[in-house]
Parts: structure tokens; C-alpha cells; sequence
């Protein structure tokens, strides 16, 4: 299963894909932001990501791609999809800190968005920012996304304490 843009594939993760993962993690922005993602990241870490991303897809739950360039085939990122109540899909995205500001996650997530409505029937998509990500909160903008508002005290820091976020949703009739 493979998804491809003018620019990039996104294809499931695999086993191959460790190494890699386990470098492009290594960069503090992408801790900053998704204090979800273990920092320091091993490459233990990669191959259980990979697994439990494997897990959820088979089980219907996620889906979990790899963003990967389609000229070079260096790993550019990982986006993601969940699904959730009443046919809403959650997104998700991060990108290596060598394919950043190229519009690698504007051009992921639309194609994300697309095969999502298309073939899992999803009716309503959003997506969570750090109230202070301006970089996630432009990509999601670009998407298509609309800002709904704050959701205070969303996202939980490393240290327990909580941060507020944005809310962006996109409707199927509106993708372009």
C-alpha cells in the first residue's frame, strides 16, 4: 500500500526503516512537539514504533506512514491517521529536519486527507497543534485546515504539567 504525490511516497513502516527513524528523532524540535516520542530515541524505540504502528494498521485502529522522498528515498517523515468516533480521522505529522520548509507535510497530509475520505470514509478530519507550533498550524492552514479554537490544558508535557493546543478540522466538500 502506497500513496504517491508528485514529490513523495508514503508507505507503511517498516523494519528497514529503523536506522533512520532513530536518527531523524534525535532532533529537538521533533521533541519539543510530540512529547509522545521518547527523548533520548534508541533504536529500540524505532523497531517498537514500527511494530505497534503494524499492530494498528492490521487492527483497523491507525495508519502510520512513512514519508519518504520519491527522488532520493531518504526518509522525510511520518504522518498518520487515527481513527475515531463518529468517522472522524485524527492526523498527525512530523518531518526530518533536512526536508523542512521544502512544503514536504502540506503535500503528505492533503494526500493523506484524500486517501482517508476515499477509502476509509472518513466525514470530518482534524488535527491538534501546540498553541506555539506556527510551522504545524501553517501546514494545516495550507491543507486546507480551519482553525476551531483552543482546547486548554490538551496536550501533556514530559514533566506531567499540560499546554493548551489548536483545533483544525477539514469537511470532505471542502478539500480542493
Amino acid at each position: 500500500m502506497e500513496l504517491r504525490t508528485e514529490a513523495l511516497i508514503l508507505r507503511p513502516w517498516q523494519l528497514e526503516d529503523a536506522p533512520s527513524l532513530t536518527v531523524a528523532c534525535q532532533d529537538p524540535e521533533i521533541a519539543r512537539w510530540l512529547s509522545m516520542i521518547p527523548s533520548p530515541y534508541s533504536e529500540e524505540d524505532s523497531y517498537s514504533f514500527i511494530g505497534q504502528s503494524r499492530e494498528s494498521w492490521d487492527r483497523g485502529e491507525s495508519y502510520n506512514f512513512a514519508i519518504v522522498d520519491a527522488e532520493s528515498g531518504d526518509l522525510a517523515g511520518s504522518i498518520a491517521v487515527r481513527l475515531r468516533r463518529f468517522s472522524t480521522g485524527h492526523f498527525g505529522y512530523w518531518i526530518a529536519r533536512e526536508s523542512r520548509g521544502r512544503g514536504v507535510a502540506t503535500e503528505a497530509l492533503t494526500a493523506l486527507c484524500r486517501w482517508a475520505v476515499e477509502t476509509l470514509d472518513v466525514k470530518r478530519l482534524e488535527l491538534l497543534t501546540d498553541v506555539d507550533n506556527q510551522g504545524s498550524q501553517r501546514v494545516a492552514e495550507k491543507a486546507g485546515f480551519q482553525r476551531e479554537g483552543i482546547l486548554r490544558a490538551s496536550l501533556e508535557n514530559r514533566d506531567g504539567t499540560r499546554r493548551d493546543s489548536v483545533i483544525f478540522s477539514l469537511l470532505p466538500q471542502e478539500m480542493g
